[in-house]
């Protein structure tokens, strides 16, 4: 279920397991983000800073590549300026497009990343409907449950969650690049590090102990979300929801936000609706860590990684 004039786009280059993810977002739209991380990849997250003077967004395009794929925001940018969306200036309206990445290179060998035509095919791929969701877009290359050891992580994607009550609405969307497992509700692995037997690594070790020195790179994992409501928020509120947004990863993700993630968590606000803010804010949890589950049941094996969904 999404907010009513909200569009979701995939666009994926399937030999390199890479792509990205587009939010095609309905005018008037507030939104702000909060990034927890040592290394994130941004662009345009400045901007939504709670005193930063502008107000909406057009866009937020997430992506593979790492710092590579922020090029395919220019494709966004494209498809935007050629509809005359943006933010007004005297000269033409400049598309508002905050964007975040993740660190897939191991899945390509840092081939065929994502650019500009590629952010652009996701616009034009987006839907208000059925948005495809598991290994596709930004999703198509990130796996999980890395602390233990490179060989016993699994697949990981794109997924979704809503919730609706009345007219109020509020859905996340979620890329998971986690070094930590992702957990059920009840705090056990849905889909994480595995011993070479097939259990759980964290079953041997609860703590979740990094090895010394950590078998992943600093910096190369990354869980990304969006939240949109269609209740109407300040600036400042939307920034505050963001902030909540990380209560969500923190339920569903086993560790989350280590030295080795850069969590990224941008919040929207369409504007159509009045809700209590609590009410939106607690709510965004709860689909939070809901869409961070679906990211990896929806996800498939790719070689020797195996996802949780059959194909």
């Amino acid at each position: 279920m999404l907010i009513p004039g909200l569009k979701i786009g995939h666009a994926t280059n399937e030999p390199f397991h890479t792509g990205c993810t587009v939010f095609l977002l309905p005018e008037g739209c507030v939104g702000s983000v909060d990034v927890r991380g040592p290394a994130p990849g941004t662009r345009e997250s400045a901007l939504l800073a709670p005193d930063k003077a502008v107000q909406t967004i057009n866009a937020i395009l997430l992506t593979g590549g790492s710092a590579f794929g922020l090029a395919a925001a220019d494709g966004v940018m494209r498809y935007l300026a050629e509809k005359g969306i943006g933010h007004p200036t005297p000269i033409k309206p400049i598309p508002i497009v905050p964007t975040a990445v993740v660190y897939d290179l191991f899945m390509n060998g840092g081939q065929g990343l994502p650019d500009a035509d590629l952010g652009y095919e996701a616009c034009q791929n987006a839907v208000d409907t059925a948005v495809p969701q598991g290994s596709v877009g930004a999703g198509a290359g990130v796996t999980v449950g890395k602390w233990s050891s490179p060989f016993g992580i699994m697949k990981s994607g794109f997924g979704l969650a809503s919730w609706q009550e009345g007219d109020l609405i509020v859905m996340a969307g979620a890329v998971v690049n986690a070094i930590g497992d992702v957990v059920n509700e009840d705090g056990s692995v849905l889909a994480g590090a595995r011993q070479e037997d097939g259990s759980w690594a964290a079953d041997h070790d609860p703590l979740r102990r990094f090895p010394n020195p950590p078998t992943t790179p600093v910096g190369t994992n990354t869980t990304l979300l969006v939240v949109v409501t269609n209740a109407r928020m300040t600036k400042v509120e939307a920034h505050r929801l963001a902030q909540r947004v990380h209560d969500g990863m923190a339920i569903a993700i086993r560790p989350v936000h280590t030295t080795h993630d850069g969590d990224t968590a941008f919040a929207v606000a369409a504007n159509q609706v009045d809700a209590n803010f609590d009410l939106v804010a607690n709510t965004a949890v709860t689909v939070t860590a809901e869409a961070i589950r679906h990211a990896v049941r929806e996800a498939v094996s790719v070689g020797p990684i195996p996802g949780l969904k059959q194909e």
